[in-house]
């Protein structure tokens, strides 16, 4: 049984099962409601390959894998959907049949399993953008409704608050002035929410010494700390930083032939909201680098000066986002702390005279 391959089409009620042998053939169909999968699952042989895409549960489902034996693999969609035999005949049996296929590929890239503490992490950050999306959604309400009855609001929450303080004054109808009191307290609700899940992951930043190491780094703070290690754990899932960078979209797409290398913009592929939060942290970290005194400097804040005056804007906010992924994955797969003098110790830098005169020598 060690020999075999289960791929597992997961949904919310019915899974489809595909067991293929060592020759890739196909030995066993099944369709299990979720209280039969439960019970088949404990019913497999200890080492059983089991194959998932990493959709909502697989991660919940592989744990559950683990803890019985079981070898789980998850593997992202796009990488199973080529093994589909038809892609015009798209089921849950053709599905489960292309996972086990994709699953026996000797190059296949899985997705690492999440803990529950990992998971419990990134459900804070995803509650949490959730409440900013929508009381973003209804401030932009709020000031659509005012600007109908000709009543501007200038930017920021704060204006859009003193604004509504006055409601009783603006020109508007009776009946409009309801439907606004209304959204501005839904609108208030959500700011609320949206503070409060701040505040929870905060005290879980402050509580965890990886975070507390990486908030060292000048852009990186404990929202972007936390998600780091809620998303990636200690690093080790990836060879390199430079794999991670990669992994998060900050590396350039290419399409090359002939042997003439065509470099495009970032690939923008994996977490969206890693990336997101590390480009917001390099403005941060450019605008604090272009402010601070040359002698008080770091080897960091000396090379974004440079590179700020060679390439765009946006280049030189993927550049250091790109530097800080590294920087993070060095932190967190080695166990260091932040030394902004690391890079200089390596054997291939070649340091630039502007920083050899103001006295940066490793």
């Amino acid at each position: 049984m060690r020999n075999i391959t289960i791929g597992i089409d997961l949904a919310k009620s019915v899974f489809s099962t595909c067991t293929v042998d060592a020759t890739g053939r196909v030995v066993q169909r099944q369709d299990l409601r979720r209280e039969a999968f439960a019970s088949w699952l404990v019913q497999l042989p200890a080492g059983t390959l089991i194959a998932m895409e990493a959709c909502s549960g697989a991660h919940h489902w592989a744990r559950r894998g683990i803890d019985h034996g079981l070898q789980p693999r998850l593997m992202a969609a796009q990488f199973v959907k080529p093994f589909r035999k038809s892609q015009a005949a798209k089921n849950d049996r053709n599905d489960a049949e292309a996972i086990a296929t994709a699953a026996r590929q000797g190059n296949m890239r899985f997705v690492p399993v999440k803990s529950i503490d990992q998971q419990a992490r990134l459900a804070e950050h995803r509650v949490r953008e959730g409440y900013k999306a929508d009381a973003l959604a209804a401030s932009n309400r709020l000031r659509g409704i005012l600007a109908e009855f000709g009543v501007i609001v200038p930017r920021g929450d704060a204006a859009l608050r003193r604004t509504l303080a006055g409601l009783d004054e603006l020109p508007v109808p009776a009946t409009t002035r309801a439907a606004l009191d209304q959204l501005q307290r839904h609108w208030s609700v959500l700011r609320e929410h949206e503070a409060t899940c701040s505040r929870r992951i905060l005290a879980q930043s402050r509580d965890d010494e990886r975070c507390a190491r990486l908030r060292r780094i000048i852009g990186i703070g404990p929202l972007t700390a936390d998600a780091l290690v809620a998303t990636i754990g200690n690093g080790r899932d990836f060879r390199n930083g430079r794999q991670l960078a990669a992994w998060l979209g900050l590396t350039p797409t290419q399409h090359s032939s002939g042997g003439k290398a065509r470099l495009g913009t970032i690939s923008c592929r994996g977490d969206g909201y890693l990336r997101t939060l590390l480009i917001q942290g390099a403005r941060s970290s450019l605008q604090r680098a272009l402010v601070v005194p040359i002698d008080k400097a770091t080897p960091e804040q000396i090379w974004i000066r440079d590179i700020a005056t060679r390439l765009p804007f946006g280049k030189v906010l993927v550049a250091i986002a790109n530097k800080h992924a590294r920087q993070a994955w060095a932190m967190l797969a080695r166990g260091e702390d932040y030394d902004p003098h690391a890079w200089l110790k390596h054997p291939m830098v070649q340091r630039p005279a502007s920083k050899r005169r103001h006295g940066l020598r490793s």
